[in-house]
């Protein structure tokens, strides 16, 4: 019979960590003035008890070793458990969210989504704003974790081609997840206090600086501002652009560099593939700006460079309204959506590496037709794949396509359309943030949606976030019988 407990132990302690950030944001306001911070103090107390209790009644369960399930289960119940505890300021402070839009910015929050149903962010108060851009940082870590030590143990999507190179962890996960995360925790700190030294130097005050560095690192995209980063310096907007590149690189890459090691960081060709990758796309974008719009000017080549490079990483943060540029234009900007950054950082989507092995198992293919009776093997990084790579990254096209078309079919039952539907299913599935369309688009928010919209978006979301298959696993009976 599974134990349980240790998933629960976790889960609490997790909880308890949500319940000691609410403090921030309440000191902020209490600095202030007013009484705004009078509902973090509420949330933080309720947040305590509740994850201090489960914590405590969960604490004589073996932590040492986890089963599969148990690794599965504590995976899921993370990132499904806290939206709802973080999900508290938004019911009881200014904007008095019902729970759906709540938990729908809880969880486009600390999945680092970037989706918000939230108007007038300019009149908010410094702690809600601070509390959102807090939910991101600390979800853009988490997820960094998830990605280096849960996902290629549990062989999701192709990830245990990274298990080689970090960390050898099942049967030992949490210890192992203890000591990684250390050592992220200070590139992650690191990279975001030269964030905001960066902002400051642009001329953004302290509060926006600090905010936006958390947003930008966690590849989130929640901004103070309706207006979004537009509310900036071209300066400012420059240096978000290096942030959010760099954060959609491996973290691990970044342990190896600061360790003495820059050569796994230059020949890495995942970062290679990336950054050729957003080179090209901005090059086409701004030569199609020229030749149909014969604007080749520095704000232009600025808003396709921002806009471009922020929904490759999935930050979602928007400095124009680019459905106005044209159909082309707006239809690759969806499918650049759909790339993502590398494995192992803050970013989202599909990811680099599995477009890297799709495209080698298509080369041997090809090679094999040309040449039947010849010996053909997908290489990744100067390395041989191994047999049960490609069917789970084939398996997660498939279930990411299909997942992706489930979605927008729910959506449009709701009531949505066509545009809306798809590229809100997009949105929140590859965790992106902004969709298009008038509703959802840069210039707009899901606040209109209709809830169940929004409780099918959120469940994308989290599908998202957590790469399929360490969702859908759950819920077979195959799964149980191991």
């Amino acid at each position: 019979m599974q134990d349980f407990r240790p998933v629960g132990y976790v889960v609490g302690l997790m909880v308890v960590t949500l319940g000691v950030a609410m403090c921030l944001p309440m000191l902020v306001d209490l600095a202030e003035g007013g009484e705004s911070w009078l509902v973090f103090a509420k949330s933080a107390i309720l947040t305590l008890v509740i994850g201090g209790g489960v914590a405590f009644a969960c604490s004589k369960g073996e932590h040492d070793r986890l089963t599969i399930q148990q690794t599965f289960l504590l995976t899921f119940g993370v990132w499904l458990t806290l939206p709802f505890f973080a999900a508290l300021p938004y019911m009881f402070g200014a904007t008095q969210l019902g729970a759906t839009d709540a938990i729908f910015e809880a969880m486009s929050g600390l999945t680092t989504t970037g989706a918000t149903v939230i108007s007038g962010l300019d009149e908010l108060p410094k702690g809600l704003l601070l509390w959102r851009g807090l939910t991101q940082w600390l979800g853009g870590i988490g997820i960094i974790v998830v990605a280096m030590v849960f996902l290629p143990e549990l062989r999701v999507g192709g990830m245990q081609i990274f298990r080689s190179e970090s960390f050898d962890t099942f049967g030992k996960i949490l210890p192992r997840a203890t000591e990684i995360s250390s050592r992220i925790s200070v590139i992650y700190i690191t990279l975001t206090l030269v964030c905001a030294g960066a902002y400051l130097a642009s001329g953004m005050d302290v509060f926006d600086a600090t905010v936006h560095a958390m947003t930008t690192v966690a590849t989130g995209g929640f901004a103070n501002y309706d207006i979004s980063f537009a509310a900036f310096s071209p300066a400012a907007q420059y240096f978000a652009v290096i942030f959010m590149m760099l954060a959609a690189l491996p973290f691990v890459r970044f342990v190896q560099l600061t360790a003495g090691t820059a050569e796994p960081l230059l020949r890495d060709r995942q970062i290679q593939g990336f950054f050729l990758t957003a080179f090209n796309l901005v090059l086409i974008l701004t030569l199609w700006q020229w030749q149909n719009q014969g604007d080749l000017s520095e704000a232009a080549f600025r808003r396709v460079l921002f806009n471009t490079v922020s929904i490759l990483t999935g930050t979602g943060y928007a400095n124009a309204d680019y459905m106005t540029w044209g159909s082309f234009p707006v239809a690759m900007l969806f499918f650049i959506g759909l790339i993502g950054g590398c494995a192992g950082s803050t970013s989202c989507s599909i990811k680099v590496f599995r477009y890297q092995l799709l495209f080698a198992s298509v080369k041997v293919q090809l090679q094999r037709i040309y040449s039947p009776h010849g010996i053909f093997t997908p290489r990744y990084q100067g390395r041989p794949v191994v047999d049960d790579v490609l069917p789970s990254v084939m398996s997660f096209f498939v279930f990411f396509v299909v997942t992706l078309g489930v979605m927008s079919v729910a959506l449009g039952l709701t009531g949505l359309d066509f545009v809306t539907s798809v590229s809100g299913a997009s949105a929140a599935l590859a965790n992106i943030g902004p969709g298009l369309g008038d509703t959802i688009g840069p210039a707009g928010n899901y606040a209109p949606l209709n809830d169940v919209a929004k409780w099918v978006l959120s469940a994308g979301m989290l599908i998202g976030r957590l790469e399929l298959f360490a969702v859908y696993a759950i819920f077979t009976l195959s799964f149980w019988r191991v």
